[in-house]
């Protein structure tokens, strides 16, 4: 469901024609513009999804003879619509302004043009549709790499996360990050509002990260990456220490890569996670030191008398 005052605020409409309807039943993130059905083909008309009037559109409407432009009018507002948007600042005529407002059909009025305010309008819709899951981790901008931290409670995500905010970075969400797939291989995660740039340190308690380090300490949003997995040292297991092979853990139907990070004293565990962001950076652009110390390593098994050529 779709709330009309977020989709109105959101896009910055102005509203023309009221209704008393709260919420649509929207589950697409697509538009309509109902220029085949102003012509009276109606065999594939997509009535469940906002309606809009852009200049192409309203002009055919205003060269109708009333007549013929209210008996339209008349059976294009017989369907359940969601709401009806006209483009670029242009007024619709009365028969449409009245007909909706009889049919309980919201109309609003946009100054954007119509491919701009369609753009605006099914980027608002994605975020909203996403598919939707809330995880205990914390969400750091760590480079332009957003790095989801996770691990058992307690085991030291927020106060690594407190580090990275010292040495510069962003915090996002700490204790709990909703996460949205925004696309088939894009998740973007978010801090609920209530808790938002709000931190938990234990021994310490609640502290405020924007009133502390100011408003470049934090955002909003941030997609998800790259996963920290956290988790205490265990003595005698075995732990990989060249990278050679990519691990991943699926989130909603996305493949994000993911790196176990054991916990002991001693160990700064935001130097390591800046370095894991700019590993990733840098594998992102074709180069893998895991695989270059390997290509060196056969060489010189191939070539055992070229070692000073490496």
């Amino acid at each position: 469901m779709i709330r009309a005052d977020d989709f109105v605020q959101s896009l910055g409409l102005q509203v023309l024609s009221p209704s008393t309807r709260k919420e649509w039943d929207i589950h697409s993130a697509e538009l309509n513009r109902p220029g085949m059905q102003f012509c009276g083909f109606y065999e594939y008309f997509a009535y469940e999804r906002p309606q809009v009037i852009g200049k192409v559109e309203m002009s055919y409407l205003m060269d109708m003879e009333p007549d013929t432009r209210k008996a339209m009018l008349k059976k294009y507002l017989s369907f359940n619509i969601p709401c009806i948007i006209c483009c670029r600042s242009m007024q619709p005529p009365q028969d449409l302004l009245e007909g909706a407002a009889a049919h309980n059909i919201p109309v609003y009025l946009s100054d954007l043009h119509t491919t701009k305010l369609c753009f605006n309008a099914i980027t608002f819709l994605n975020r909203r549709l996403a598919p939707r899951v809330t995880r205990h981790a914390v969400l750091v901008d760590v480079y332009g790499v957003g790095v989801l931290i996770t691990g058992a409670s307690g085991v030291g995500k927020s106060e690594t996360a407190l580090e990275l905010v010292k040495r510069g970075h962003m915090l996002i969400a700490d204790d709990v990050v909703d996460i949205c797939r925004v696309t088939d291989n894009r998740l973007v995660g978010e801090c609920p509002e209530m808790v938002r740039h709000f931190m938990e340190i234990r021994g310490i308690g609640i502290i405020d990260i924007r009133a502390m380090y100011g408003i470049s300490a934090v955002g909003n949003s941030k997609s998800i990456d790259l996963v920290i997995h956290l988790e205490p040292w265990e003595d005698g297991k075995t732990y990989d220490r060249f990278g050679l092979e990519d691990e991943y853990i699926t989130i909603l139907g996305v493949k994000v890569p993911q790196q176990l990070t054991p916990v002991r004293p001693g160990r700064n565990l935001a130097i390591i996670i800046e370095v894991a962001a700019r590993n990733l950076s840098l594998k992102r652009m074709g180069y893998s030191a895991a695989q270059e110390l390997d290509r060196r390593l056969a060489e010189k098994i191939m070539h055992p008398d070229g070692m000073d050529r490496v």
